[in-house]
């Protein structure tokens, strides 16, 4: 069972398309087609329906898909070991990062990294903490810097590295604006506008309300929070952003409660064999760990 044909079975799984699996992976469509029968008749097994030009897996496909994701993760675990050997910092290195992160908290980090590692290259992703947590468990991904799970999965070795700290805003008119110190209380009168529901950020906020037996409304969603930014200045609700984030657009609500944080840091799979790029960007960031007072950096990875 080659890895190419593997590969391309995980392309096309994922796209539901041979197409897009050609774009993917820089094949014309007859030659995915043409991998992919070779891996069927290795299994002996027919993998896909193609039914009214919709691709779907069939049971056998099914079955196979978690197994070819573990071979082809064995296979580049094996290849990043015997790299490691030589001790040389290259080759390639798949990073995800939320799009906030990747804005306000990884550039000068990744300035270092480059100067000091030119041999690299950077695969970085940009993507909502909650899928770049699913890629790293797939093993689509080597490390991913987002926003951490209030429970990680076990199979991952979390590690904070900053806290963002969490302020209510609205806009400078909003209703809210006129009370010096509105109680938390208050906000639930009001339409909210937050990061989606599955967010691990709306999570925190709607825990914070749910501590004191208050309910949030609602009215719009998206996991951007420069939109979010943006629509709380034109007055469609309150919200709560970093403080990084937070210019003379907004006004700043001074509520009487705890403060809201929520931590950010990277995660890896614990069962990987890390590359000697991956090895060098975490001491970096282990290093801003150590500088934001997060106490000892581990020292396995």
């Amino acid at each position: 069972m080659d890895t190419q044909s593997l590969q391309a079975f995980l392309a096309v799984a994922d796209h539901g398309s041979f197409s897009l699996a050609g774009e993917q992976l820089h094949l014309t469509q007859p030659a995915v087609s043409k991998r992919i029968a070779s891996l069927e008749e290795q299994v002996g097994a027919r993998l896909f329906d193609r039914i009214n030009r919709r691709v779907s897996l069939t049971e056998a496909g099914h079955l196979l898909l978690p197994r070819a994701r573990q071979i082809l993760v064995m296979v580049d675990d094996s290849r990043r070991a015997l790299s490691n050997l030589s001790g040389d910092v290259a080759g390639s290195l798949t990073m995800g990062t939320s799009h906030h992160i990747g804005l306000h908290r990884l550039p000068p980090l990744l300035k270092r990294y480059t100067r000091a590692h030119p041999e690299v290259r950077l695969d970085m992703r940009f993507l909502d903490s909650e899928q770049a947590y699913q890629e790293v468990l797939d093993g689509e991904l080597e490390i991913a810097v987002v926003t951490l799970a209030p429970v990680p999965d076990p199979q991952l070795m979390v590690v904070p590295v900053w806290v963002d700290r969490l302020r209510f805003v609205c806009a400078h008119d909003h209703p809210l604006a006129q009370n010096a110190t509105p109680p938390l209380t208050s906000l639930s009168a009001h339409d909210a506008v937050l990061p989606g529901p599955q967010t691990f950020t709306r999570g925190i906020v709607i825990d914070t309300f749910a501590r004191d037996g208050l309910q949030v409304k609602v009215a719009l969603s998206t996991n951007y929070l420069e939109t979010l930014k943006m629509m709380v200045s034109i007055g469609l609700g309150w919200s709560v952003l970093p403080e990084s984030l937070i210019d003379d657009s907004l006004h700043v609500l001074d509520i009487a409660h705890r403060p809201i944080e929520r931590p950010l840091g990277y995660l890896v799979h614990k069962s990987r064999t890390l590359s000697n790029a991956a090895r060098s960007m975490l001491a970096l960031l282990d290093n801003q760990r150590t500088a934001f007072g997060h106490g000892d950096t581990p020292n396995t990875y």
